[in-house]
């Protein structure tokens, strides 16, 4: 009866939330080239932004590698479709485990198959997630579940892993100097695939910080850079995870999306070689475009302009085909469930 009753109330929960996402997050009503090297955005409920598009993000960081091998990443916020669509599958998902005699032996052995069952997707759904649920400080990698249990046993033969971890007070590489130093062991091993969709940008910046450099970024509240470089940490330490940090890290990143903020501003990446400002949003599929200004858009005809609009798009529409085709070429290779 409780048990049934608990069940009720989560469920009612979870009804509520999925009805409270049904209220429209503000999209972009107009937005506009500055003199000033600024963007200017107004938002659907009448608030008004000035962007510095110095400190956006360009579309040239986050490019191909030149061979089709790794996944195009935009650092963009969530559709209300894909984040209603998440709300709805980790409702049937509950549902489910309460009549399924064999959920216990489903339970998802490695970090990537339980955060693909819950946001499904690819790289880029799994990284923008996991980067948003750290920043936003739902995930907490500090948390007491990821520190390792203080123990004076060692298996019998001591194993490579044990000789790797054993100075670890976390179930991941924590400190700085740890993590890069697991880092370097496994390129030399060949055995990054942990790793694999992680963008290049936060793989240089994670190797340039040093421990003092984190916690200099830590005492100034630069969440977006921790973020980047905890999610390598993460990574570097997946394979290290028991089921139960595994089940921690998808509840708190299935959380975060629950709640995702109505208030996050609009993501605009810059694309220089179109002179454009592009608002995107990650849905379902992969990246959308919302909104598209030129930096020139004055001085254009209308056959220009909608020249240029269906570039972007095709551009969009392709970058989402590769990193489906490169997310479905390595997925039985490096992420088995």
């Amino acid at each position: 009866m409780i048990t049934k009753r608990i069940i009720g109330i989560y469920v009612l929960l979870l009804c509520s939330m999925v009805s409270m996402g049904q209220q429209k997050m503000p999209s972009i009503s107009e937005l506009k080239w500055g003199r000033d090297y600024n963007l200017h955005v107004k938002l659907s409920n009448d608030t008004n932004y000035v962007m510095d598009v110095r400190a956006l993000y360009h579309a040239e960081d986050f490019s191909f590698d030149g061979e089709g091998e790794s996944a195009t990443f935009y650092p963009v916020s969530l559709d209300e479709d894909f984040i209603n669509h998440l709300k709805t599958r980790k409702l049937e998902a509950e549902e489910q485990s309460q009549t399924d005699s064999l959920a216990e032996n489903s339970q998802p052995r490695t970090l990537w198959s339980a955060l693909h069952g819950t946001l499904g997707g690819g790289y880029v759904h799994f990284v923008n997630c996991m980067v948003y649920a750290i920043e936003s400080q739902y995930l907490a990698l500090t948390d007491p579940i990821m520190m390792r249990p203080q123990s004076k046993w060692k298996p019998k033969p001591v194993t490579q892993s044990y000789k790797r971890t054993k100075k670890w007070s976390n179930y991941i590489p924590y400190d700085q100097k740890q993590a890069q130093r697991e880092y370097k062991l496994r390129k030399r091993e060949g055995d990054l695939k942990d790793l694999q969709g992680v963008p290049s940008k936060f793989l240089e910046l994670f190797l340039e910080t040093s421990q003092k450099d984190y916690e200099a970024l830590t005492s100034e509240n630069r969440r977006m850079l921790i973020a980047q470089i905890d999610l390598v940490r993460l990574l570097l330490g997946a394979k290290y995870l028991g089921i139960k940090q595994i089940e921690y890290i998808q509840e708190r990143v299935a959380s975060s999306i629950l709640l995702y903020s109505k208030n996050n501003l609009p993501s605009v990446i810059i694309f220089d070689d179109y002179k454009a400002a592009v608002a995107m949003t990650l849905d379902r599929d992969g990246y959308k475009v919302d909104y598209v200004v030129f930096q020139d858009q004055e001085s254009m005809s209308k056959q220009e302009y909608g020249q240029r609009i269906d570039k972007i798009e095709a551009l969009i529409t392709t970058i989402n085909e590769a990193n489906d085709k490169v997310f479905r070429k390595r997925l039985s290779t490096y992420y088995g469930s």
